[in-house]
């Protein structure tokens, strides 16, 4: 049997000033950021500040220059180049950046346009921009917002989905970019749900899309391949749900999904989290699909993550990957980070980590840098739970210091048991009343557990998990995917559906 390789550890680091030459794009969301040429990485439109962008900001790679171009051209309102936007789709082929659709504000804040037989290109010719507006013909898409696309081969484009202000689409639409024709999809069979907020990615003459926002239920999680895309594939049109082993990533949208040699790389996105109350949740996990073993993997990672966003870009460039942008519910991000391979010299340097979440570029200075250093190193000598959570490349939202208890001193695990047992048994008796309660849980169905027994037994899930690693840290535990839900705060995160994971991952760890 052949030995699956295990993805190549990243690292994390934030952009610094001698990164880059020039000015760095504004704080933005809702914006494109695309490769050209693989010289040049063009970030256009977006959102901040309760109005919408317009403007070009391209990063020259091999100089480390950020400029912005004079572009020439004719647009609306006698403007070089498309109206402001944002959540609208970007596509390169060739040397072209194809862009369509996305939301625009009008005069009163709930007006919105949202753009549709015109495409805007921007051509790229020996540092020439010039933009242009075309009209397409055919089966013309509706006007739409939040859609995803992606380009086939060097000629064509593919789109799935959207919202186009009233209703979710759930339509394909390919477009040939010599003639501007637009050809509607006819799929047969099952088809994803309408969404918007999803990815949508071409691989191997397959259209993958993963997650989004739908009308049918809260936001998805769910893996679609689409067939047929081309009169050259010889196939008829159907999508195809994968269900992919690994660690899938939890339902989200507003997430990207870039392409990175042998693997996909999903970053961010927003979710939603509890069972009892819904809230908002915000990632900032790597989780990579690898296109050799066909499965999901966590990517594991060095250094302090960026904050967690949605909506924001994530460009490949080389062996690198260039984060920029994004929205927590809170704050618009104008953040740079690298992520890269760990023997790049930017991994090499050595950063101060920076705190808060602001758009600012703003780090921890003074006073306030030194002790969240000093807090940085009292955790990485002190807590093993920091410590693997930094091994298994995932972000950490629990207090470890509060978090990994002993069972004694686990009032709510002990007062537990010892309502099981039926009496208070004294001190000597307590891990008797323990190890009934998690013979209980070890034989009890997902349906029967009660609310005030989660709490406990998430907190003894993760004990047991930093219990194995700090007794056994080998790569074998490492590679275990029985800790899916390990990074939760609390049981109020827990959605219904997590239950039963939660309890097949214990019992595997009881029986280990």
């Amino acid at each position: 049997m052949m030995q699956q390789l295990q993805p190549t550890r990243m690292h994390w680091a934030r952009a610094v000033p001698s990164d880059f030459g020039g000015q760095a794009p504004a704080p933005r969301s809702g914006h494109t950021a695309v490769a050209i040429g693989g010289s040049k990485v063009v970030v256009f439109g977006g959102f901040a500040d309760k109005r919408f962008l317009a403007d070009i900001a391209v990063y020259d790679v091999e100089n480390r220059l950020w400029y912005t171009p004079e572009c020439s051209g004719s647009g609306p309102d006698g403007q070089p180049g498309p109206s402001p936007r944002a959540f609208h789709v970007a596509v390169v082929i060739d040397c072209n950046m194809f862009i369509f659709g996305g939301r625009s504000g009008g005069k009163r804040d709930s007006a919105t346009t949202k753009h549709s037989q015109y495409v805007s290109v921007l051509l790229l010719r020996s540092d020439i921009w010039q933009w242009s507006e075309m009209t397409g013909f055919g089966d013309l898409p509706s006007p739409r917002e939040f859609a995803a696309a992606s380009a086939i081969g060097n000629r064509k484009i593919v789109m799935y989905g959207g919202w186009d202000g009233k209703k979710w689409l759930s339509d394909v639409y390919v477009m040939d970019t010599m003639s501007l024709e637009w050809t509607e999809l006819a799929v047969t069979g099952s088809a994803p749900p309408p969404r918007c907020g999803h990815s949508a990615t071409m691989i191997e003459k397959r259209l993958l899309i993963f997650g989004g926002r739908g009308g049918t239920g809260p936001i998805m999680g769910d893996l679609w391949a689409l067939k047929g895309i081309t009169e050259e594939d010889n196939e008829t049109p159907g999508w195809t749900q994968l269900k992919l082993p690994g660690q899938s990533p939890s339902a989200r949208c507003g997430h990207s999904v870039t392409s990175g040699g042998p693997y996909l790389l999903l970053f961010g996105g927003h979710g939603t989290g509890g069972w009892l109350s819904r809230y908002d949740v915000y990632y900032n996990e790597c989780v990579i699909l690898d296109r050799v073993s066909v499965q999901w993997k966590r990517l594991p990672t060095s250094n302090e993550p960026p904050p967690p966003r949605a909506y924001h870009s994530m460009t490949c460039i080389g062996p690198r990957f260039l984060l920029f942008g994004g929205f927590d519910g809170k704050n618009t991000f104008g953040d740079l980070w690298w992520l890269v391979p760990e023997d790049d010299p930017i991994a090499k340097r050595d950063l101060v980590p920076s705190v808060g979440s602001d758009s600012n570029h703003s780090t921890v200075t003074g006073d306030a840098q030194q002790s969240a250093l000093k807090e940085s190193e009292s955790q990485s000598d002190e807590s093993p739970m920091l410590e693997l959570a930094k091994r298994l490349g995932i972000p950490l939202y629990v207090e470890p210091s509060a978090s990994f208890v002993d069972e004694i001193n686990d009032k709510e695990l002990m007062e537990l048991s010892s309502r099981l047992i039926g009496e208070s048994l004294p001190t000597t008796d307590q891990l008797a009343c323990i190890q009934a309660l998690r013979d209980h849980w070890r034989s009890s169905p997902s349906s029967s557990i009660q609310l005030q027994e989660l709490g406990p037994l998430l907190r003894d899930y993760q004990r047991l998990i930093i219990r194995r690693f700090v007794e056994s840290p080998s790569p074998a535990f490492l590679e275990r995917e029985d800790r899916r839900l390990f990074h939760l705060k609390n049981a109020s995160q827990l959605r219904m559906d997590d239950i039963p994971i939660l309890l097949g991952e214990y019992r595997t760890l009881l029986s280990t």
